[in-house]
């Protein structure tokens, strides 16, 4: 493995951000930081997302490599009169049960404030009720106010406040695996970060121009993925992103194929798109010859960014690289630093490999 511990530290600097749809500035800034040193320039769109480019030679069919930087969270609906408690709703897909006793933190006017997802005590329900599901909107988050005017004169809290979990990263340093939130999908923007630092500093030549756009409110609509399209009109496009890794109790791996330390995963197909056939030829082909462990996986229901690419202008060549990664769309995923690596060897290998005769015959007939 190639990751170096000072790449490990930006990953965890990206899983630990405060960065839900619709409120990705500061994990944009770690992205600009972190890439503008291995690009030849940087652009954004005007919902936010952030697009390097890295010229190569002369033929420059344009291939986009994708992540995005937002993550699952939740905003204020409101705010109790008596008690200062507040209720929450989603801003992207959530399983009710995985929230109760996490903290979060909700991003004010005036500062950061530190709460806790709670329900009715457990020990004061009667049996019938001990044992029904507790749904979201019987949720509160408690920030230690007494009222709502404490909440929103000293806390700062305002109805339309952005809510991220509140959890480290971790290098367990065994097997590589780490842990973290968001990596839903800051693993792809930071794989895209890391094929742009080692085309750079390892001055691998190809003959293409290279876009990494790290993009925006992917989880409530692919939306970034849209605006992007229309900045950079690409002639293939690769999604990075997590794939659902089903090596966990009860999935059967015709539910979820791909396994953790495997390899990253090649999406044949999704809700949102089913990639363009050479292309995912060739990927499988550039991953045999160069060694690489890679899994073929499917995702029967949701998409990626790619599900608006392969639509962009009169359609782009797509594909779905994904990193499987366990417990997404919670406060603690876990992903291996090995499928990782091997994710940003086989982009690398991929853009070396493409010039402009073979984008143009993944669409001839």
């Amino acid at each position: 493995m190639s990751i170096k511990k000072e790449d490990i530290d930006l990953l965890g600097r990206l899983s630990e951000s405060f960065g839900p749809s619709g409120f990705e500035r500061e994990t944009a800034r770690i992205v600009k930081n972190a890439g503008s040193a291995y690009s030849d320039s940087i652009s954004f769109d005007r919902l936010g997302s952030v697009i390097f480019t890295k010229t190569g030679g002369d033929s420059a069919p344009k291939i986009l490599l994708a992540g995005h930087m937002d993550e699952v969270g939740f905003v204020v609906t409101g705010i109790d009169e008596n008690t200062g408690f507040l209720t929450f709703g989603p801003v992207g897909g959530w399983f009710d049960q995985v929230l109760l006793g996490h903290r979060v933190k909700i991003r004010t006017r005036k500062s950061d404030v530190t709460g806790v997802v709670a329900s009715k005590p457990p020990h004061l329900l009667p049996p019938e009720e001990r044992e029904k599901v507790v749904k979201l909107t019987s949720m509160y988050v408690d920030i230690g106010a007494t009222s709502a005017k404490e909440a929103e004169m000293d806390f700062g809290v305002r109805i339309g406040d952005p809510i991220a979990p509140e959890a480290g990263f971790v290098n367990v340093g065994k097997n590589g695996m780490v842990i973290g939130k968001a990596f839903d999908d800051r693993i792809g923007t930071f794989v895209g970060l890391q094929v742009m630092k080692r085309l750079a500093l390892g001055r691998i030549r190809h003959p293409n121009t290279v876009y990494f756009a790290a993009t925006v409110q992917e989880e409530v609509g692919l939306r970034g993925a849209q605006t992007v399209s229309h900045v950079v009109a690409p002639d293939v496009a690769f999604a990075l992103e997590v794939d659902i890794a089903g090596d966990v109790p009860g999935i059967k791996p015709s539910e979820a194929p791909s396994r953790l330390g495997k390899g990253p995963s090649i999406l044949t197909y999704d809700a949102s798109m089913i990639p363009n056939q050479e292309l995912k030829s060739f990927v499988i082909d550039i991953a045999e010859q160069e060694g690489i462990p890679y899994q073929l996986s499917t995702v029967s229901r949701g998409g990626t960014d790619a599900g608006k690419f392969h639509l962009s202008g009169s359609g782009c060549p797509s594909i779905v690289v994904g990193v499987p990664t366990r417990h997404i769309h919670s406060h603690s995923a876990i992903a291996n630093l090995n499928d990782i690596d091997s994710a940003i060897r086989l982009m690398i290998s991929v853009i070396r490999k493409l010039d402009d005769k073979k984008v143009r015959s993944f669409t001839q007939v």
